[in-house]
């Protein structure tokens, strides 16, 4: 998954590797319920890009139905600017995909 993500391919991985009944969410903010719902945010936030300078993952952690992985991201966003900070993301995985996921990052 992470690799389809550093080749531009999010998208890719979100459809391959999301459970139908994903739920997100973004530190303490209220949870998003579903593919759907979640695949549209997604499209929205990478439609907002602007410029695109680098994603690295810097640490994968592996355990029992969980993943976690720290990320860097350095990006232009149409609405928040410049962004360049790091991002802890744990996934909990059922039936060989991703059925919760939440990101920790300051803001």
């Amino acid at each position: 998954m992470n690799d389809l993500i550093l080749q531009g391919k999010a998208m890719e991985a979100f459809e391959e590797f999301y459970h139908d009944d994903v739920i997100m969410q973004e530190n303490d903010n209220p949870e998003y319920v579903g593919k759907e719902l979640n695949r549209k945010r997604e499209e929205e936030f990478f439609n907002a890009i602007t410029e695109f300078r680098s994603a690295k993952p810097l640490k994968v952690a592996v355990g029992e139905n969980t993943t976690m992985v720290e990320w860097h991201f350095d990006y232009t966003h149409k609405d928040w600017g410049i962004k360049n900070y790091n991002q802890i993301a744990v996934q909990e995985w059922k039936d060989g995909k991703i059925i919760k996921e939440r990101f920790y990052y300051g803001s």
